[in-house]
């Protein structure tokens, strides 16, 4: 009797197995609720999301609201407007399942050489980034990413995931979504957006803090040009008519901008490491280094120019 007495029973709380167990659960029930969210926004349109939420609006001195309140359906948003988003961000989007195999491979090989000078993210991408997670720049947040596309283009069609980039993207600081950029920047509706208008706020896309759709800045419009260009090899509607072929027609100036970015960034770099130990440079005497050279006396002994023909404008033609 009193042997049995001692052989006490562990409680189940006490057991490593529990805590598994609880682990597992909690996991499968926020999975699980996370995939009834992301089917129901099948159908019904967010009223805000991760970049709405960690905006600070008192910074801009501005305040939240619904992004039901200037939704716009698929119907009611006019062709252009999805060509020119398209055109800009995701070329193949009505082709590939979620990810452009092709930008990622040429992305991820610039960043082994150490450049990064392009985007690899498709539309899906940037829905589900826009949603659910935050711009930061991790592996981890990239894996939750491509999770969260592979389920969106299950679940969504390329019109609804089309529709709800459109109404949540940025295009300016705190402007979300077509609707709020129409009525901000020319007091219009979505509907009554035209290819010119639609170009330019698709050029601002990679970067809508600092990109300025109207009045555009010499950048901006030289990229919505671009878009333009592309909307008409795309679409074979004719919302650009070019006059004069350039060799960088089909060149992304935003690539061009990064890459000159990059070269001005990696010059000052070499700049700075050359001459990082100023205490060991020496002022040069130009004329001891000549004397040093042995030139002849031809070369040494420079005629001076004749400087009297040079007039003032032609001093100041540059």
């Amino acid at each position: 009797m009193n042997r049995n007495s001692d052989q006490s029973v562990n409680p189940l709380y006490k057991k490593w197995r529990f805590y598994l167990y609880l682990i597992f659960g909690i996991i499968l029930t926020l999975f699980i609720l996370f995939l009834l969210s992301l089917i129901t926004l099948r159908w019904v349109n967010p009223s805000a999301t991760s970049f709405t939420l960690r905006e600070n609006w008192s910074e801009l001195k501005s305040e939240r609201y619904n992004l039901r309140e200037f939704w716009f359906s698929s119907d009611e948003i006019p062709e252009q407007m999805k060509w020119a988003v398209i055109a800009s961000e995701d070329q193949l989007f009505l082709e590939h399942s979620g990810f452009d195999m092709e930008s990622i491979r040429e992305a991820w090989e610039e960043r082994q050489s150490g450049e990064r000078t392009r985007g690899a993210s498709t539309i899906s991408q940037q829905v589900a980034k826009n949603i659910y997670l935050s711009p930061t720049q991790t592996f981890l947040r990239k894996g939750f990413e491509a999770g969260i596309t592979v389920l969106i283009e299950l679940f969504w069609s390329k019109d609804r995931i089309l529709e709800v980039y459109l109404n949540i993207a940025e295009f300016g600081p705190g402007i979300f979504g077509i609707g709020k950029a129409a009525d901000h920047f020319w007091g219009i509706s979505a509907s009554e957006l035209t290819p010119e208008m639609a170009s330019r706020l698709a050029a601002v896309l990679p970067s809508p803090k600092r990109m300025r759709v109207e009045p555009p800045s010499p950048f901006a419009e030289e990229r919505s040009l671009w878009i333009l260009r592309q909307m008409t090899q795309l679409s074979g509607i004719a919302y650009y008519q070019p006059e004069e072929p350039d060799e960088f027609d089909d060149i992304d100036p935003f690539l061009l901008q990064a890459e000159t970015d990059l070269d001005q960034y990696l010059t000052s770099q070499e700049q700075d490491t050359t001459y990082s130990d100023s205490s060991d440079v020496k002022e040069i005497n130009e004329d001891s280094e000549l004397i040093n050279i042995d030139l002849p006396d031809s070369l040494i002994q420079l005629p001076k120019p004749d400087t009297s023909s040079v007039t003032p404008d032609s001093v100041n033609l540059f």
